[in-house]
């Protein structure tokens, strides 16, 4: 009989849980006070994230609202982002959960979003980059924040990435 050792997580194993339904809504949860004091402090606090590879020095934080694709309504949700020049790059990993997060597919509905940076806030177009543009992006969110590449593991879906330019 042999001992087998015991197995020590790799790095990039996927969470038990994180399918839970519970996962979505304290994710919503901590959204909606993220961007409660973004918008109460114009960015000073909840305008960095410190949390898994962004600890200590912090990754920024902006606010993209939406228009919800069916309500119509404004949904805004703080989110990382990496400036490019003029362009704002998102990612929609939703922490690599399964499906896409909903802001995704409401600015797939209606491209024209609004994203503010501490107190500056602009009108933007988005898009999901082509694959040219996302082999060329995704090593830059990652060396920003290590963790998507994390996420991108623990989900069959390709996490895409969106790049914002200012509206006409």
């Amino acid at each position: 009989m042999t001992d087998t050792p015991p197995t020590t997580p790799m790095p990039f194993d996927r969470p038990q849980g994180l399918d839970s339904p519970i996962v979505p809504k304290i994710i919503k949860l901590a959204s909606r006070l993220n961007v409660a004091v973004y918008r109460a402090t114009g960015g000073r606090i909840g305008g960095k994230w410190r949390i898994g590879s962004a600890f200590p020095r912090g990754v920024p934080v902006c606010l993209v609202t939406t228009r919800g694709c069916k309500s119509g309504l404004p949904r805004t949700q703080p989110l990382l982002f990496l400036g490019d020049g003029d362009r704002v790059i998102l990612v929609a990993s939703q922490g690599g959960l399964p499906k896409n997060p909903l802001w995704y597919r409401n600015l797939q509905a209606d491209p024209q979003i609004t994203i503010q940076i501490r107190s500056s806030v602009r009108g933007m177009l988005a898009r999901t980059a082509d694959p040219a543009e996302r082999a060329v992006l995704w090593p830059r969110l990652v060396a920003m924040y290590a963790d998507f590449d994390k996420y991108q593991a623990w989900t069959d879906r390709q996490i895409p990435v969106v790049i914002c330019e200012s509206a006409p």
